[in-house]
């Protein structure tokens, strides 16, 4: 992804990236929607924290953009340490401007086989860690009177699926959790919004299919067809998103161009769930 750059009325110079400067931090970088976040991120100039559970996939992103990205290991289910690494953020890299929600897990089972530990696990990532994340984050940005708190949540949230009731209730209490903080830290300066993919291109979607799947693209078009079965429409726009699509919408909610937008929850799932 290429950086863009704007050019001020009668000036021939561009103007710097949109964000230029800002200091963002993003969970579950290593790969998939967290690493596409990344990207767009330094593309419009902000020097990133990627953290991730896997060290090799944030250290990768280091490499590749030297100088704008600084990898940690991170476990968001652990309060103190997201609390330490911010500790340490504001030291090394300075205020932190963006806190992007990004890591999350799926156990697919039906409820009637579902196990404690599974449900335990869901909500340790998927929930306790965007509480954990956003608190460390708007602590920093009330006192400062600025900042963005965008959670990467999903349209499951909004509608019913089957064998993903946890995944599905994690990523419901995310986004009425970010909303219920939005709410609180609007008087503050401080935005929170949630994007809510539906079908992405990622490992998690390919893990969907199970290892008998055939070739990919026969799997996609399965999902953008939809299943009575299991009560799940199509995809209105014919295509599975790309991570980038997904990334492009939280960088945007990031930005000033959503200076005016908070509380708001953002479906980027091409139609699919009919907005319910």
């Amino acid at each position: 992804m290429s950086t863009t750059h704007r050019t001020a009325p009668g000036a021939s110079r561009p103007l710097a990236p949109e964000l230029d400067g800002r200091v963002a931090l993003v969970t579950g970088a290593a790969r998939g929607i967290g690493a596409a976040v990344v990207r767009a991120l330094v593309a419009q100039g902000a020097h990133v924290l990627a953290t991730d559970l896997e060290p090799a996939g944030v250290e990768k992103l280091a490499a590749e953009h030297p100088g704008q990205v600084t990898a940690r290991p991170l476990d968001v289910a652990d309060a103190a340490a997201v609390e330490a690494l911010l500790a340490e953020s504001d030291r090394l890299l300075g205020p932190l401007d963006i806190a992007a929600n990004v890591a999350g897990i799926l156990r697919i089972s039906e409820v009637t086989e579902l196990s404690d530990a599974d449900w335990a696990a869901t909500f340790a990532v998927n929930t306790n860690g965007v509480f954990h994340v956003s608190r460390a984050a708007a602590r920093r940005m009330s006192e400062r009177g600025s900042g963005s708190i965008v959670t990467v949540a999903s349209n499951a949230a909004g509608i019913p699926r089957t064998g993903m009731a946890a995944y599905a209730a994690s990523k419901a209490a995310a986004v009425m959790f970010t909303k219920c903080l939005g709410l609180e830290v609007a008087g503050r300066g401080v935005r929170c919004n949630t994007v809510s993919p539906g079908s992405t291109l990622t490992d998690m979607q390919r893990a969907c299919w199970g290892p008998g799947a055939d070739d990919e693209a026969a799997a996609a078009r399965r999902v953008v067809e939809g299943d009575l079965a299991t009560y799940r429409t199509g995809i209105p726009l014919g295509r599975i998103a790309d991570p980038a699509d997904v990334a492009e919408a939280v960088v945007f909610l990031a930005s000033d161009r959503a200076r005016h937008i908070t509380l708001h929850d953002l479906y980027v799932d091409g139609g699919a769930a009919l907005r319910a």
